[in-house]
């Protein structure tokens, strides 16, 4: 004859398991559902990479105070505004580079923005240039030349060696590097902290317009 507190034992011991057996099923479903939240939110697809193209740089040098074509083989997205940040990234991180015939710190996250707008004109009045900047239509399909507003920041243009000669070649890198890659740059200004800036660090008048065919490469295309 069983005695009764094992009976009462029996009884506790049975209870516990039923218990704990439930308390991991329910761990074990919420373990799952996380699971299958994880699958739902990951990516179908894996992200696409940009083609690599081929991008012309204007490399400054101050041995002789001239510019050098440089053709590089980079990925490009189709984005104008991206493909010209990217390019003019990559010229300033050879810039920055410990080998750099123009050494300028900073590198790539130097560029925060490049917008790209229509060019102003003598031939448009300022009422047609404001109603073609409402029209994002006609902003689309505008095939004329552009206005670089290339935004630097702010830490670039503190560290920016001074001088008159090696300012003016970086702004002028900067500016024929643009129109190499994409003609349809005419002009380009810049901005610091997304603000107008007197000076580059100090000598480079920052305040105007730069035409960018006027940045013409001294020698021929070195790979």
């Amino acid at each position: 004859m069983i005695a009764r507190y094992q009976t009462v034992l029996f009884v506790v011991l049975l209870a516990a398991s039923v218990v704990m057996g439930g308390v991991l099923w329910h761990l074990r479903e919420r373990a799952h559902q996380r699971l299958l939240a994880g699958e739902d939110s990951a990516p179908t697809q894996a992200p696409q990479v940009a083609p690599t193209e081929q991008a012309t740089l204007l490399v400054a040098s101050d041995a002789d105070n001239s510019l050098r074509t440089q053709v590089q083989t980079l990925p490009l997205p189709q984005d104008a505004e991206s493909r010209a940040r990217v390019i003019l990234g990559r010229l300033l991180d050879l810039y920055a580079a410990p080998d750099s015939a123009h050494p300028v710190p900073g590198g790539a996250s130097s560029v925060a923005q490049v917008f790209l707008v229509p060019a102003p004109t003598l031939s448009s009045s300022p009422a047609e240039s404001k109603s073609a900047d409402k029209s994002e239509n006609a902003r689309a399909a505008y095939d004329g030349p552009l206005l670089a507003v290339v935004n630097l920041t702010g830490s670039f243009a503190a560290s920016h060696p001074s001088g008159l000669e090696t300012e003016t070649l970086t702004v002028q890198s900067l500016s024929g590097t643009l129109h190499a890659n994409l003609p349809r740059v005419t002009e380009v200004r810049f901005l610091v902290d997304g603000q107008p800036r007197a000076t580059l660090a100090g000598h480079a008048d920052l305040t105007r317009t730069y035409l960018a065919a006027d940045a013409a490469p001294t020698e021929g295309t070195h790979p």
